[in-house]
């Protein structure tokens, strides 16, 4: 079913062109002060010609320099849902920018935007989960997200949330759990995760099997996909229309067959079909994963044996374009071609 988009657009009575804007080093100072204000409509202006503001990197860094991150965490918490629907936008903005994304890492904000999760409103909510997914590109960012014990609700919410932010929240976590997995599973992302892998939108589903991915780069994670039989619905997901989507579940079920259950279960669920398929397809993205991930099979001997007899798939491998995947079909031809 389709989803409204989440809108932007502030409340009639606020009118933007009336916020009084100075020019130069003295308009930062000037709108710290009105964020401070006990009047509403004073901090909703200061609010909307800060957003102007930090689109300069420049003025990020006077921003941070200035105090700025305090008044607008003790903001996120503003009755007013204007007030905090702009200060989350502010801080979206600055987390666009490197200095910005430092700042905010070390100000504590992470902790400070995790009380906005629940938050009525749906802008403000997008907001917050945009300054999560910029902030987690950063190794210290990611962590800042683990350490606010960010991830089993990040998870949970991917139940609930709308389908924009259900993306940003998949980004969030590819990054972070390529640190640390185990909170993750315990709060059952796995499962969660598994039924992404069918929603309708081609986005969330290459989202969904990017973070298996990366779960399954952990030991802990390889053992969870196969108790919760991710592998079948990974193998389905090869012949999915969009090639992205193809390449990320061809990329999730490398890692998984690492693994012997991994193996067995790929096995089981007759997965060198479609792999070969992709194989063959000359323009398919996931070339080089699903060779990867027959090379895996190979090493079982009902796997070599059945790749025996698809060899020219494998060979015509060699003239590709690609050295990278040159290289991985010569190491499948010599594992298939091994002899005990």
């Amino acid at each position: 079913m389709a989803q409204p988009r989440i809108s932007a657009y502030l409340p009639p009575d606020i009118d933007p062109t009336k916020a009084a804007l100075a020019f130069g080093r003295r308009a930062l100072p000037k709108l710290n002060e009105e964020l401070q204000s006990p009047e509403l409509l004073t901090q909703q202006r200061a609010l909307m010609a800060l957003c102007d503001l930090v689109h300069d990197p420049e003025k990020v860094y006077q921003a941070i320099a200035l105090g700025f991150l305090d008044s607008l965490k003790t903001l996120l918490g503003h009755q007013d849902q204007t007030v905090r629907q702009k200060a989350t936008e502010v801080l979206s903005v600055m987390a666009s920018h490197s200095i910005g994304r430092e700042g905010l890492i070390q100000s504590g904000v992470i902790s400070a935007l995790a009380g906005l999760l629940d938050d009525p409103v749906d802008i403000c909510r997008k907001n917050i989960h945009q300054t999560f997914d910029m902030l987690a590109k950063l190794p210290q960012g990611a962590g800042g997200v683990l350490r606010a014990g960010l991830i089993p609700p990040l998870v949970l919410k991917l139940n609930t949330e709308l389908d924009e932010i259900q993306e940003l929240i998949l980004d969030t976590l590819s990054n972070c759990l390529r640190v640390e997995v185990s909170e993750a599973l315990e709060a059952g992302a796995v499962t969660v995760l598994k039924e992404k892998l069918s929603h309708p939108s081609a986005a969330i589903r290459s989202k969904a099997a990017w973070v298996l991915l990366e779960i399954s780069s952990h030991a802990e994670g390889k053992m969870a996909m196969c108790n919760e039989e991710v592998i079948p619905v990974l193998l389905n997901l090869l012949e999915d229309t969009q090639p992205e989507v193809q390449e990320n579940s061809a990329g999730a079920l490398m890692f998984a067959l690492v693994t012997p259950q991994g193996r067995s279960s790929a096995m089981g669920a007759e997965a060198i079909p479609p792999l070969l398929t992709l194989v063959a397809e000359e323009t398919s993205k996931a070339r080089l994963n699903a060779i990867k991930t027959l090379t895996l099979l190979a090493e079982l001997p009902e796997g070599r044996q059945t790749l025996l007899d698809h060899r020219d798939t494998l060979l015509r491998c060699l003239d590709d374009p690609s050295e990278a995947v040159q290289r991985a079909a010569e190491i499948a031809i010599t594992v298939i071609d091994w002899k005990p």
